[in-house]
């Protein structure tokens, strides 16, 4: 009686674990984002500078 037990156990578990088909994991694709400034940015730090070492020359 253990063993059909031990048997009606193991079918089961067997049968859930084998429940269903094979789908492809779905993969998303990488977002990149882009910081997007200015082109004006990059001439204000040497412009503060420039004004700053003329008052400091001054």
């Amino acid at each position: 009686m253990k063993k059909i037990a031990l048997a009606a156990a193991f079918s089961v578990a067997a049968s859930t674990a084998f429940a269903g088909s094979y789908v492809e994991p779905i993969i998303e694709p990488e977002v990149i984002v882009e910081d997007t400034s200015s082109s004006s940015a990059g001439i204000v730090i040497p412009l503060l500078l420039l004004v700053l070492v003329a008052a400091a020359t001054s």
